[in-house]
Formats: C-alpha cells, structure tokens, sequence
C-alpha cells in the first residue's frame, strides 16, 4: 500500500514513525503543526498509518495521545548512524526510510554503529525524564545490571556515549552506547538525578589551541585548518568532554609542548584550564 502513497503522505508517515519509535508518544497536533496541515488531512494520516501498522500504537482518549505499544515495529527503515546524526542536530523528521538526496560526500566509516532499538529506547527515557535498567558490558568488569539515569548521548568523535547518573556509585559517568543492551525503563527519575546537577556536564572550559611549536613547519597552514585568529582557536567544552575532544585532535597536552611526531599538529597553550577536569588519561601527554 505504501507504493500508491503521495511521497508528501509518506513523509508524515514516516514522521509518525519516527516520534513513535524515539519519543514513545505523538500527539496529533505534532504532526499538523510540523508539516502545516490541516485537522482531517493529519487524521487520514493517522487512520493510514492504522491501517498500514495496526500493532504499532495505541490512542489513549485522555491525554489525546497515540502511544508506542510492545508490539512497536518500525513501518520504515531507520538507518542508526544517519539517526543519530539527526537526533544530535534536532532534526526529527524519520525521512531515510524515503529517500534523502544523496550527494558526492563520504564520511569516515564507524567500526561501531549502535543498536537503533536501544537509541530509541534511551531517547525515549531521556525525554521522559525516566530512569532505566540495563545490561552493560565492560572491559573490567564484564555484564553487569545497570540502573542509570540518562540525559544525554553523545558523539566523542569515535564512537557514541550515554551520559547518565549511575545509581550504584552515585555519580555521573560515561557507558559507551555499543556496549548497552537490554534496556528497560523502569520509573521516575528523582530530581538529584538530572542533568542540571551533572556539574561536569554543565560547567564550560575554554581551550587554547595553536600551532604546535615544534612540530609544525608552516604554521600559517595549521592556522587556515581550524580557523584561527591571531594563531589561536579558543573552543568552550564542556568539562565532561575536554578529554574526548583533545584525544580526537591529537591535541599535545604536555606543559612544554613536548610529544613529537607529524599526528600532533595541536598544542593546548592554557593547561592550567584543565584542573579538576575528569576523564584527562585519554588527553595526549597529560599528567
């Protein structure tokens, strides 16, 4: 049925998917207000979808709201790696399943691409305001049961972090996506829990970043890569990241700008910013 549906109707089905799937609940409105639409065309689009995904969602009469059920399956193709890229930039749209335009530009490819039903599970936790239970694999300590509090996924530059509150050790710390399964959620997060009291999260550190001074020729060349002005790029991280961001550029975070080799075209010239940051083993010649 799908193959006799105007390419318009099949973006707002595939929008209904999409909010279905990563934010658990749709509101009619939500689809009118985002494709501009009037009242009946948004709920032929929703008898469609009905028709097409009976099992997919459920319409509670009292919040006036479609839910995701247990028996969600995705109508459309939802590619990990694109979503995540979308989610990060806002864009909520669920068009891969349509077709983008592809253009002449490739990215570096990802060894690690997370499991799409689990993204879609901790976006929807994350929204929520909910806490979550989980099986996490790590290089310590092996599986174990997680009960965590997510607020944020994010791209280190190499592969995709969750952010959240760990309810075992009581504090906030980083799992790497690839390696969570089996996630429930399971109730309220309690207000301490939240991002606003992830100090490291919210607290913004300026880095110094110029030519290295010894391994870089042409400077000028450095300059024009990063946009420098007046041989220096100041960037504002966050501190939770800092560690992530100077391993990505090879940043040299010795005091005396001494790593050598042709990788390390960066020096942090204001080190000092760097005390009391967590997550520097990673930094290149910090410590």
């Amino acid at each position: 049925m799908l193959d006799s549906v105007s390419f318009a109707q099949k973006q707002r089905l595939a929008y209904i998917d999409f909010c279905l799937l990563f934010r658990g609940s749709i509101y009619r409105n939500d689809l009118i207000n985002r494709f501009e639409v009037g009242l009946s065309a948004g709920s032929r689009d929703f008898n469609l979808y009905k028709q097409l995904a009976p099992q997919n969602l459920r319409y509670d009469q009292q919040q006036k709201r479609y839910f995701q059920t247990d028996a969600f399956k995705p109508l459309f193709q939802h590619d990990p790696q694109r979503t995540l890229v979308k989610l990060a930039n806002d864009i909520s749209d669920g068009f891969d399943a349509i077709g983008d335009i592809h253009f002449p530009v490739e990215a570096p490819s990802r060894l690690n691409v997370p499991d799409l039903f689990v993204v879609a599970r901790l976006v929807q936790a994350i929204l929520n305001q909910k806490a979550i239970e989980a099986t996490y694999t790590s290089l310590s300590s092996g599986n174990s049961v997680k009960q965590l509090v997510p607020h944020a996924i994010v791209d280190n530059g190499l592969r995709w972090h969750l952010r959240a509150f760990d309810r075992v050790s009581q504090s906030y710390r980083d799992f790497v996506l690839t390696r969570i399964e089996k996630v429930n959620i399971c109730g309220t997060a309690e207000d301490f829990e939240g991002a606003e009291n992830d100090h490291e999260w919210q607290r913004m550190i300026p880095l110094q970043l110029v030519p290295h001074p010894h391994n870089i020729k042409h400077k000028c060349a450095i300059e024009r890569d990063y946009g420098m002005k007046n041989g220096v790029l100041t960037v504002e991280v966050r501190a939770a990241m800092a560690g992530y961001l100077l391993r990505r550029w090879n940043v040299d975070c010795t005091e005396d700008a001494d790593l050598r080799g042709p990788e390390y075209q960066l020096w942090l010239r204001n080190r000092v910013t760097l005390v009391d940051t967590p997550n520097l083993a990673i930094a290149p010649g910090y410590g």
